[in-house]
């Protein structure tokens, strides 16, 4: 097995995260290992904990990496890296990297049920544990259905696809990928459909879904926090405009000083900012990186330096 994942904004992220040669990192979406493999190159006597709640992936970076004295794999979510950390004796690091999303490898398999353009069981589980894609669009009722393609997917359509997700179930389960397309394509209009493949966000909306995204997101964003020393920093790569608020907003609100009223002539409220901005505005690929990478094409990296 390969695992292969194209690593993007690659030498944006590992600048931002100001690499010292005996610090701790936690590289929390350990894929492939493309991020991982460039801060190992810059310790020393350091350690670098790469996690990844795939076992694909897992398996891939302890083969990858089963020489380098300063790396440890860990298997679990980055929303619990507190605890999976503290079981190992560290609690405190100086950079956490965050590459939010699917991998390459996620897509490019069709067993895993992660992509539109191959049939394969309706699965999407980064895990490869728990409840699948199928399981959700097998049972949830047709409100929560067309909230999540709504939500998660910005799916204008979501209504109409829910309620045919709904009829074709009544007849069969809907077992593969091939099959929930094309009940999708048949939900939307024909215009739509010739814009190109009307299915994208619906499975960007189940897939977000059935492996938690935000919350794990919200989680890993407060435990990188909590462990990150003073001067530590916390670059995070998203390719979701949600991610992407979620992100903002929280690194805003660690930034941020006194909330006293406007009118007070003095601060009561002693909020002092916890963070220090290093991204006012997201990093962006390059033009190069587009050509090389189109994957890369939505994605923002943010970067903070705890205080």
């Amino acid at each position: 097995m390969k695992f292969s994942h194209l690593p993007v904004l690659l030498e944006e992220t590992i600048s931002g995260l100001e690499i010292k040669p005996h610090g701790i990192y936690v590289d929390g979406t350990a894929g492939g290992g493309g991020h991982s493999s460039q801060i190992l190159k810059k310790l020393t006597s350091g350690m670098l904990y790469s996690i990844d709640r795939d076992p694909d992936a897992i398996a891939t970076v302890t083969e990858r990496f089963k020489d380098e004295p300063c790396s440890t794999i860990v298997r679990g979510r980055f929303g619990d890296m507190k605890e999976l950390l503290s079981e190992l004796g560290v609690y405190k690091v100086d950079g956490v990297l965050l590459d939010i999303g699917v991998s390459s490898h996620q897509l490019d398999t069709p067993e895993r049920g992660f992509s539109f353009h191959e049939d394969a069981p309706l699965d999407m589980r980064m895990s490869q544990q728990g409840e699948s894609a199928r399981d959700l669009v097998n049972n949830l009722p047709y409100g929560e259905i067309a909230r999540i393609l709504s939500t998660y997917g910005e799916e204008k359509f979501a209504s109409s696809i829910a309620r045919n997700i709904v009829k074709a179930r009544e007849e069969k389960p809907i077992e593969t990928t091939l099959e929930l397309a094309e009940i999708i394509k048949a939900s939307v209009p024909q215009k739509v459909r010739r814009e190109g493949p009307p299915a994208r966000q619906s499975f960007q909306a189940l897939r977000i879904a059935v492996n938690d995204e935000f919350g794990e997101l919200e989680r890993g964003l407060d435990s990188a926090f909590e462990m990150l020393s003073s001067g530590g920093r916390l670059a995070v790569i998203t390719f979701h405009s949600i991610e992407d608020r979620i992100v903002k907003q929280g690194m805003a609100k660690w930034a941020e000083g006194c909330i006293c009223p406007k009118d007070f002539p003095v601060c009561v409220c002693g909020n002092k900012p916890k963070v220090k901005i290093i991204t006012r505005k997201p990093i962006t690929a390059t033009e190069e990186e587009l050509e090389l990478n189109q994957r890369s094409r939505s994605a923002k990296l943010r970067i903070c330096e705890k205080i």
